[in-house]
């Protein structure tokens, strides 16, 4: 188990994160990503019987494709809301896998408790990178797999985040994108690991509306679309809405009523030392 110390600023921090991630409605939110998720998923070729721990799991989107391959499941996120959203559908399908709240910079286990830890697009969000990427290693057996899906700088959505952070405040904590960053994760992994193999990959969002409604989906259901637009005043939420109808268009392959618009990911495959 592992225990950090915090501040009043990093507490409150941590506070406001959680409400940017139960705001929305993340669970349908993630539905049109799945396809996205269980192909990341099969790329790791786990066999079936192995305890994998998904950190940031949302509402469950890697974790269940694990499951139902037979994987022992165990699923964390600093959301509550996310953490019943998962447990229920697991639930629903007699899948054999637990949700918990948890904290990736702090988890709730035993050192070597997991043959496979993953992270798709989601521990690269939390503040401090350093205690995250310390305990991944440290729940992770030797010989296990650590797997990430991190969002790059160049992508699409790294071109979204900053066309948010025209209008957003920086949060004080480093980049999430620099997760995507091959230099950047060899640092904070690499002493810990005997092998680090990582690879672009593209991430497939396909949307049956235009582009227009795209931008009102994320606002309404992803939260942290939805709380930088309520964070805004109706001016600035125009242009911001503006912009990222133009970003989608821009990128759009799917033609007036279709969206499909493909973003980059950095896909790391480790191996604990």
């Amino acid at each position: 188990m592992s225990t950090i110390t915090t501040t009043p600023e990093i507490d409150g921090l941590k506070a406001r994160l959680k409400d940017t991630w139960m705001a929305g409605d993340y669970d349908r939110f993630s539905r049109y990503m799945e396809q996205g998720a269980r192909i990341f998923y099969e790329q790791l070729d786990i066999p079936a019987g192995c305890q994998l721990l998904d950190v940031a799991c949302g509402s469950g989107q890697v974790a269940l494709w694990a499951a139902r391959d037979g994987v022992n499941v165990t699923g964390v996120d600093i959301a509550p809301n996310l953490v019943q959203r998962a447990q229920a559908r697991a639930k629903a399908e007699a899948l054999n896998a637990r949700f918990m709240e948890g904290d990736a910079e702090a988890l709730p286990f035993e050192d070597a408790s997991f043959d496979v830890v993953t992270s798709l697009v989601g521990a690269m969000f939390a503040p401090r990178p350093e205690l995250v990427a310390r305990e991944l290693l440290r729940v992770c057996s030797p010989g296990g797999t650590i797997a990430m899906g991190n969002w790059t700088r160049e992508g699409f959505v790294g071109q979204m985040f900053k066309t948010f952070a025209k209008f957003i405040a920086p949060s004080g904590m480093p980049a999430p994108v620099l997760w995507g960053d091959e230099t950047v994760v060899r640092e904070r992994l690499g002493p810990g690991v005997s092998d680090l193999k990582m690879t672009r990959r593209h991430y497939s969002f396909t949307y049956p509306f235009p582009p227009a409604d795209v931008v009102e989906f994320f606002r309404q259901y992803y939260g942290p679309t939805n709380r930088a637009f309520a964070s805004l005043d109706e001016t600035a939420a125009r242009k911001l809405r503006d912009e990222l109808e133009a970003l989608w268009s821009a990128h759009n392959r799917g033609g007036d009523e279709l969206t499909v618009v493909s973003s980059e990911y950095l896909e790391v495959i480790a191996v604990k030392a």
